[in-house]
């Protein structure tokens, strides 16, 4: 008799309770390692389904016997006991290239450092009007979990770099880039270069046959693309340039062409303004027009979409105020764009983990637009040596109530007061949506 397949996952969160429950579905013999601790509610769904599991340690003598390994994106490559499998010969591979073997499905990825959430969310916003389709990834329930439980037609997948360090065959038949600034560099040995490669990945195993969004107007991406072998079907989309086939802003319209069909569509009824979000609109739509969803649909859909949590949402009014989560900015890029969208005087709060941030980009918006900076971090100090001389208020603290207070102290009626921390949330939150939550309970508590 053939002995089971041993599939190993490490990491027991919500990448890897998907893929054990699929691996185990699939006839693997499935044995999942966790460093840390496994949450309760995955712990149930193991126990239940009767997968072996471990916390606290990763027992090399139970891994080493992997015939396949699907890591968590939060471990990196270079980590000891993963540079021992694959000396040892054994793939190691994300739950993206792990969960994509057992589909059928027409896959769009969609990568980027920034705006990669609310570009994927819109997509299956269009697409779910008139299309089956999943939205999985870095988002919502795991793309494998959703393979086993009902599997869709169509995926729309918000993917990282993390994950695509871990694919080898994955091919998505629509890759979407939204931009590529520099971010996550401790993890790609301080080397811009390697996280561009990530990317990239998306595109490795594109033919002509699969298309490649991606915007002209992002030199790293255009250059890239002019000194590397894209096999990929390009579509480009810009603000400032005429695109023949894709998408381009003209007169306030965006204007999409594909294969001498034409969408136009005013960017003044968009549900999601700033510049950043007319070019998530352009990737959106150019998707949905490639999977032939009505123009009417694409249009409505664009106007009554209402964003996504914890990126620029508008929390409250008080006093005149307006408070905004933007806690899902956890680097500069994404900070830029958020300062930019501001149209009236801003306290700032800002602050975190630190990832080798260059904050020279967001000068000249400080200079006009920002009133007051409150620091929120445990390590304050680079802000404090930017940003020091250039307001009149800058503070610091290690609560989200006392700084909320703060700023409902400086704010006055017709301003701004953002949450946009440039920085990751580890040193005293959760993650950004723990410290989204906290910003907005905060405020509702005044």
């Amino acid at each position: 008799m053939n002995r089971k397949l041993k599939l190993v996952i490490l990491g027991g969160g919500e990448s890897g309770v998907g893929a054990a429950l699929l691996g185990k579905a699939k006839g693997y013999d499935v044995f999942v390692s966790d460093k840390g601790i496994i949450k309760e509610n995955y712990k149930k769904v193991l126990i239940h389904n009767k997968i072996e599991w471990e916390e606290g340690q990763h027992s090399e003598s139970k891994i080493f016997n992997a015939d396949l390994v699907m890591k968590s994106p939060g471990i990196p490559d270079k980590v000891v006991l993963i540079q021992k499998l694959i000396n040892k010969g054994v793939l190691v591979v994300s739950e993206i290239e792990f969960a994509a073997n057992y589909t059928n499905a027409t896959i769009v990825g969609i990568t980027g450092s920034n705006g990669k959430t609310t570009t994927a969310s819109l997509t299956h916003h269009i697409l779910k009007q008139e299309l089956d389709v999943g939205l999985a990834g870095n988002i919502g329930d795991s793309f494998a979990k959703q393979i086993l439980e009902h599997d869709h037609s169509n995926y729309v997948l918000e993917i990282s770099s993390f994950q695509l360090d871990g694919v080898h065959h994955f091919k998505p038949h629509i890759a979407v880039i939204t931009n590529i600034t520099p971010d996550h560099l401790d993890r790609y040995d301080y080397k811009f270069e390697n996280y561009i490669a990530s990317k990239f990945r998306i595109t490795k195993n594109q033919t002509k046959e699969d298309y490649l969004i991606y915007d002209a107007d992002d030199e790293i991406i255009t250059n890239y693309i002019n000194t590397n072998n894209i096999q990929s079907t390009l579509l480009p989309f810009s603000l400032t340039k005429v695109i023949e086939n894709g998408a381009y802003l003209e007169d306030n319209k965006i204007k999409l062409t594909i294969d001498n069909n034409q969408i136009i569509m005013p960017t003044r009824n968009l549900s999601l303004q700033g510049k950043h979000n007319v070019k998530n609109a352009m990737a959106a739509s150019t998707v949905s027009h490639l999977l032939r969803i009505r123009k009417q649909t694409i249009r409505e859909s664009l106007e009554n979409f209402q964003g996504v949590e914890h990126r620029l949402e508008n929390v409250v009014k008080i006093n005149k105020v307006q408070y905004i989560n933007d806690s899902k900015a956890t680097n500069v890029n994404a900070t830029y764009y958020a300062l930019e969208s501001m149209e009236s005087s801003t306290v700032w709060i800002v602050g975190g983990t630190d990832k080798g941030n260059d904050y020279t980009a967001l000068f000249p918006f400080i200079n006009e637009k920002v009133k007051a900076i409150i620091c929120l971090g445990v390590d304050n100090k680079k802000l404090f040596e930017n940003f020091g001389n250039m307001v009149d208020v800058i503070v610091e603290t290690q609560f989200m109530s006392e700084a909320v207070k703060i700023a409902y102290k400086i704010a006055e009626a017709g301003e701004n007061v953002l949450l946009s921390p440039a920085c990751a949330s580890f040193d005293l939150f959760e993650n950004y949506e723990d410290r989204g939550r906290q910003f907005k309970d905060a405020v509702r508590n005044l």
